[in-house]
């Protein structure tokens, strides 16, 4: 039997334009303009002031004037929307012509000039010029080729030789003996840069070692060192490696420098397709006799407005569509890109209005760092303390400072970076675990590199400065500061 219950609940829903404001916000700057772009070519209701030739109406009959009997408003507008055919919008869903609508923004001859892009050629490529200099048989040069591509960015062949013998049966239908793979192998691995086609790390060293003069004592003897004490060099265990060789300090010192002269990937020294992010402020904080003075970057501030064309438009088809059923699709859609322009110029503007109050609390919650730029005078400061001063939910703080970036007079800062815990010293003043890492990287940095410090002896050192924490809390932030331990510091 069935039974009908009536429930109240709950829920808690996002609007769409809530959606659109927290993907905005975590947008950085150096992508909204990109998504700003891509709204106004999906959107014609859209327009962005900044691109426009034209900011009023009236600039668009330069030559006719308002008080003249001759001008008609009403056939002019009557001709633009004449002009106007919805069905261009409303089957240019897939189109992709990027230029020809993005031409129809106002995008000026500036943003459309060639970027002239570098020609330089590619570490594989390198090795693939050298390879073609080699008079070899067709058959070595095929197997030459298969190594080449079997190589890893570093620069060394991972891959066993039978596994590439068996690549030149399968995919080039070439039948080749392991020892001409190998003597191959060995032809390459004289190629530029010295080291390449090596299979592990004592490989490559000894080839670059190899290249050197032969004569010279510390070569020679450096070549042993790899070849037979490689784990005890890596280690820095260099009391062995005196008694073991019965080297004098000075000799064994020159063993190791000419050792780290060596480039342990040789694949990086001619790569030019390095990724590297490009780091846009979102903010600008700037210091005026003593008053800091923080800025939007201009970026995150863009002049769009509703097209009035549109405006008019709608109004146009809306009267119209009252005698005329047909026309209840075009003021649809037209209403419909209305809205989605008024929604986009709003989350915009909040974007800006969120952005410069949480920056503005965390700029006056580590006043003293903006003005000194010394790490030591960063407070304790979590999510919640912003959070709390904004009025705002930590998930919009975490938004803004996982993303965006701030340029001071002592750099560019992620504000990810500003937000630490809090570490509690003998006079009970609690401070921020940044001012512990700085003052842990200074002791380390000015220590005897003969006499490292241990961690024990850092704990020692920082109790005495009144900072008592562990000596796994020492490690832990050694590590976060990718400082090896004392062995590994030790310098001859």
């Amino acid at each position: 039997m069935l039974r009908q219950n009536l429930q109240q609940k709950l829920l808690q829903k996002l609007s769409p334009q809530q959606i659109q404001f927290i993907k905005l916000l975590q947008v950085p700057t150096v992508s909204l303009d990109t998504r700003i772009k891509e709204e106004l070519e999906e959107n014609p209701a859209l327009e962005d002031l900044s691109l426009s030739n034209m900011t009023e109406p009236e600039e668009a009959y330069p030559d006719k004037d308002p008080d003249d009997d001759n001008f008609n408003s009403d056939d002019s507008e009557q001709s633009d929307f004449d002009e106007f055919n919805i069905d261009d919008y409303l089957q240019d869903d897939n189109v992709n012509d990027y230029g020809s609508r993005y031409d129809q923004n106002g995008d000026d001859d500036e943003e459309r000039k060639e970027i002239p892009i570098a020609v330089q050629s590619s570490f594989f490529e390198s090795l693939q010029n050298q390879l073609d200099l080699v008079p070899l048989s067709d058959k070595d040069f095929r197997i030459g080729q298969q190594i080449i591509g079997s190589l890893d960015d570093d620069g060394y062949l991972r891959r066993p030789i039978t596994s590439i013998t068996d690549d030149l049966a399968f995919s080039q239908n070439v039948f080749a003996e392991d020892d001409e793979v190998e003597e191959m192998l060995k032809l390459i691995q004289q190629f530029d840069p010295p080291g390449v086609g090596a299979r592990d790390l004592q490989e490559c060293l000894l080839i670059q070692l190899r290249k050197k003069d032969p004569n010279d004592p510390i070569v020679k003897k450096a070549m042993i060192v790899v070849e037979n004490y490689l784990d005890e060099f890596t280690r820095k265990h260099y009391d062995k490696l005196e008694k073991s060789l019965n080297l004098a300090p000075d000799e064994l010192k020159g063993i190791v420098n000419e050792i780290l002269k060596l480039n342990p990937k040789p694949g990086d020294s001619n790569e030019v397709n390095t990724k590297q992010m490009q780091v846009i402020p979102d903010f600008h904080i700037s210091n005026n006799d003593g008053v800091l003075i923080l800025t939007l970057n201009s970026k995150n501030a863009p002049e769009l407005r509703v097209s009035r064309s549109y405006q008019d438009m709608f109004q146009h088809y809306d009267k119209a569509a009252q005698k005329d059923k047909k026309l209840r699709e075009a003021v649809q859609f037209v209403k419909q890109k209305l809205d989605s322009a008024k929604w986009f110029i709003d989350a915009i503007k909040q974007r800006q209005q969120t952005l410069l109050k949480t920056m503005n609390a965390i700029m006056h919650y580590q006043y003293d760092f903006f003005l000194t730029g010394d790490e030591r005078n960063l407070r304790p400061m979590i999510l919640k303390d912003i959070a709390d001063k904004i009025g705002m939910d930590i998930s919009t703080v975490s938004r803004v400072a996982n993303s965006k970036y701030v340029q001071t007079e002592f750099g560019t800062f992620l504000l990810k970076s500003f937000f630490s815990e809090a570490i509690q010293m003998d006079s009970g003043e609690e401070v921020s675990n940044k001012e512990v890492k700085k003052i842990l990287e200074d002791f380390i940095g000015a220590e005897d590199k003969h006499h490292p410090l241990a961690d024990e002896k850092l704990t020692d050192i920082l109790k005495e400065h009144g900072y008592n924490i562990a000596r796994r809390t020492v490690a832990k932030y050694r590590e976060q500061m990718n400082i090896p331990v004392a062995r590994l510091r030790k310098e001859l």
